[in-house]
């Protein structure tokens, strides 16, 4: 019997996570990946020097033709999409709006790896979200797109556990790598006509909306539960911040880095008082409880751990009460 041709794969995704995933599809033996489409190149650092995209460099050392239009309205764009007569276009946290006629280039399909459980967290922030929710798990879908934010009917679901010490980083990279298995698992199955596509119940949506730099501001008056889910959710972007009052001195704004759930509050302190320091952690009054970072970074400054904080800042403040 005469080999199953390799199917010609468009693949679509700009930051890291979607270039952990383009890695797994490279190495399926049943596609050939003809070409990649990432967003436009960046300024990025102090310089503003352009900056390749994650997917981007992993094209270019592959030796793969890379596109990168600002959006598919010019017909040129399209045409040349076209033109590479894809079997399936494989989208993940590609970060532009697919219309119609660039969903239809593919002959089985436009499939996107999203990373959650749909139709929970729809949108452009789902794994932040949800761990900001205190949601216990998450996971990977596959989908067959359409032309909604993230309302196709899905291929494949797999669920993953969020752990109390997940942050948006290491649930990042766990999901990311299930991402890409759980893509070519479906991509195998929808070349034997295994997968049966199944609508989406709209009723039960929610959505994870882009994140905003403001969203890092601590409220120290909540539950330190809460407190703790907003912190691990926004590391290592935008990270959460507070503003602190040192004694007779200006306020300076302390970048807090996850860390964990210390015991119950036994002081009356107004929440955002740091305490001290325990266990070469910063202990910082919540509304119930303790919370126990490992490090802050002052502004324009390098990040400190306990000892460091405490000789640099605490002792100059207890000095000065």
């Amino acid at each position: 019997m005469a080999a199953q041709e390799k199917k010609r794969l468009v693949f679509m995704g700009t930051p890291e996570f979607a270039a952990i995933i383009l890695n797994y599809v490279l190495d399926w033996p049943g596609g050939e990946v003809v070409a990649v489409y990432t967003q436009p190149d960046r300024p990025c650092g102090r310089g503003q020097k352009c900056k390749a995209s994650p997917v981007k460099e992993i094209a270019m050392q592959k030796g793969l033709p890379v596109f990168q239009p600002k959006n598919f309205k010019q017909e040129d764009d399209v045409l040349a999409l076209k033109a590479l007569a894809p079997d399936f276009l494989l989208v993940a946290a590609y970060g532009l709006i697919l219309p119609k006629q660039v969903l239809d280039t593919a002959r089985f399909g436009a499939v996107n790896v999203h990373a959650s459980l749909l139709p929970k967290y729809r949108g452009a922030a789902p794994i932040q979200r949800a761990i900001m929710a205190g949601e216990s798990a998450t996971g990977i879908t596959i989908m067959l797109m359409d032309e909604g934010m993230d309302t196709g009917p899905i291929l494949l679901q797999r669920a993953m556990a969020i752990g109390i010490e997940d942050t948006a980083k290491s649930l990042h990279d766990d999901l990311a790598h299930l991402g890409g298995r759980l893509l070519v698992e479906a991509l195998e199955k929808m070349v034997q006509n295994k997968l049966v596509p199944i609508p989406q119940p709209d009723k039960l949506a929610t959505y994870a909306p882009k994140l905003k730099k403001e969203e890092g501001l601590i409220d120290w008056n909540r539950p330190c539960l809460q407190v703790h889910n907003q912190i691990r959710a926004l590391y290592p972007w935008p990270g959460a911040y507070f503003d602190w009052a040192r004694p007779n001195q200006k306020k300076i704004r302390l970048h807090v880095y996850p860390g964990r759930i210390g015991p119950d509050l036994t002081e009356k302190v107004p929440p955002g008082t740091i305490l001290g320091v325990e266990d070469n952690h910063i202990a910082i009054a919540c509304a119930d409880k303790i919370y126990l970072t490992p490090k802050v970074k002052p502004e324009n400054s390098k990040a400190l751990d306990g000892q460091s904080f405490y000789c640099g800042y605490l002792s100059k403040a207890c000095s000065n009460k």
